[in-house]
């Protein structure tokens, strides 16, 4: 297997999977169903068990681009198909095959209507998803970049729970896109500039500092929107709300990746100058996400609208994290980012476990349910642990790093985002404590029956890897070190080879 070009298959076969969902399942509404689950299941199992293929072949003592694919598309313009993986990217290609498996799993009783058009919706999700972690070269992952917007866009829009999911799309689609035109833009800046979108070639393009300037804002523009950070952010709890379940789960596993993983392969490695002296605004603007909207989800009634800005603030974590450009801090800022993948995602599907029974989020409507519920009431409270960052689990790791890696550069910074850590367990554990503790007095909760089994075998793999990430955390920094160790050590060479101008660039936009 060491010859095929592994990463075009892990990227392609979903959609190879969409394909034969709409070639071959055919007959009658029930029938169509079921075969589209049973191929979208095996579709992306299959996918997930190829994925992990790299994982276990992956060289962890080397920073270089591994299971490198490249074809000359447009070879006039050094435009071409090049796809590779390094020690970070290769994690999020996993946790995206991952989270999508347990999508089409999640969605097996939920989803009733357009089955069939679903199914292809997640499957052509996730080879955009993959594509753009595997891309190197700019236009191919811009194509992936901004190909993610449809098929959520359709996710939320016709299979969304509220009556406001057709607001929410729209809001979502045009957020994301607004923002992706900037980048657009800086792309095609920096191929006048270099002549080619190869990204391995732009990493070792030096930029002028006035360059770096308006490319870093233009990145910003579409990464930030991404994150989301805070303020434009308002997109997310209205999307969040009226997605369905699986819908949100990709949507805060794998999505709001996507600004942090540009921020990672783009803005800090490419334009170090303008990195540096940007990072004061991040680091401001991520301080007001952790405490405005930790206080926002306190007084939050919607189950879903609370762990949505729980999100926000969690990505604020990341994003002082890989600013702060030291090893503690971006290894941090990565684990957290996977970590939230997790925790996050399984905390949607927490709540898609009672919607689905009672058919409402509203917090004050549960209570008890630790009495006729008690597994789930376990496996809820593990990923709320997660969240609040218990030592031991996920959450834990990814927080301290990225603390300890903002406290190397700026103690105040640090100060007030550990505040983040304790509102961020006021309001997990007042969620939890509304939904799960007290008396079961309500008839309608007395008759809920606890997680079936099919439920029990979603929520496995995500309190294992909450568990093994928390405990064994080294198994997962160990892979993304080396790749870590190479952006830290080439952003430094570059600062101390040519100091930072921005006041210079300012003034030149001035005249």
């Amino acid at each position: 297997m060491a010859d095929w070009p592994i990463l075009s298959i892990v990227t392609f076969l979903p959609l190879l999977g969409a394909a034969l969902i709409f070639l071959f399942a055919r007959g009658t509404d029930e029938v169509v169903a079921r075969n589209s689950r049973w191929m979208a299941l095996w579709t992306t199992l299959f996918t997930f068990v190829i994925s992990l293929f790299l994982w276990f072949r992956f060289d962890r003592g080397t920073a270089d681009f591994q299971f490198v694919e490249k074809v000359a598309w447009f070879p006039e313009f050094n435009i071409g198909y090049h796809m590779g993986v390094d020690g970070i990217s290769m994690m999020f290609v996993l946790l995206s095959t991952l989270l999508t498996l347990i999508c089409v799993a999640a969605s097996w009783d939920g989803i009733r209507n357009r089955v069939k058009e679903y199914m292809i919706s997640f499957l052509v999700l996730e080879t955009m998803m993959v594509g753009m972690f595997c891309a190197l070269d700019y236009v191919l992952f811009y194509v992936f970049f901004e190909g993610v917007l449809i098929p959520m866009f359709i996710i939320i829009g016709v299979w969304g729970s509220g009556e406001r999911r057709i607001y929410a799309a729209f809001k979502f689609f045009l957020y994301t896109l607004t923002g992706s035109l900037l980048m657009l833009v800086a792309l095609l800046a920096m191929y006048i500039q270099a002549g080619t979108t190869d990204i391995p070639t732009l990493l070792v393009t030096e930029f002028s500092p006035q360059m770096q300037f308006w490319l870093w804002i233009a990145l910003f523009a579409s990464f930030a929107v991404k994150i989301p950070m805070w303020p434009v952010h308002t997109w997310l709890p209205d999307a969040h709300v009226e997605a369905p379940t699986a819908g949100s789960v990709i949507l805060a596993g794998v999505l709001l990746k996507m600004g942090g993983y540009g921020f990672l392969r783009f803005s800090i490695p490419m334009l170090p100058d303008a990195t540096a002296d940007f990072a004061p605004m991040v680091f401001a603007l991520s301080v007001i996400a952790i405490i405005y909207t930790s206080l926002v989800a306190l007084a939050q009634e919607d189950m879903k609208k609370l762990i949505a800005y729980s999100s926000i603030a969690h990505m604020g974590f990341v994003t002082i994290g890989m600013f702060t450009m030291t090893t503690q801090g971006v290894q941090g800022s990565v684990f957290q980012m996977l970590s939230h993948g997790i925790v996050s995602g399984a905390l949607f599907l927490c709540v898609g476990v009672v919607y689905d029974r009672l058919h409402t989020r509203e917090i004050a409507r549960y209570g008890g349910l630790v009495h006729n519920m008690p597994k789930y009431a376990v496996v809820f409270m593990i990923f709320t642990l997660g969240s609040v960052g218990l030592p031991g689990t996920s959450g834990f790791v990814g927080e301290f790093l990225s603390l300890v890696g903002a406290y190397r550069v700026n103690t105040l910074v640090a100060a007030l985002a550990a505040l983040g850590v304790i509102l961020g367990a006021a309001y997990m554990l007042y969620l939890y404590r509304r939904v799960i503790f007290g008396k079961l007095e309500k008839e309608d909760l007395k008759t809920l029956l606890d997680l079936k089994p099919r439920e029990v075998m979603v929520f496995a793999p995500l309190v294992l890897l909450v568990f093994w990430m928390g405990i064994y955390p080294s198994s997962f920094i160990d892979v993304m070190d080396a790749s870590v160790a190479n952006l830290i050590e080439n952003y430094q060479t570059a600062l101390d080879s040519g100091p930072s101008d921005a006041a210079d660039a300012v003034d030149m936009a001035g005249r």
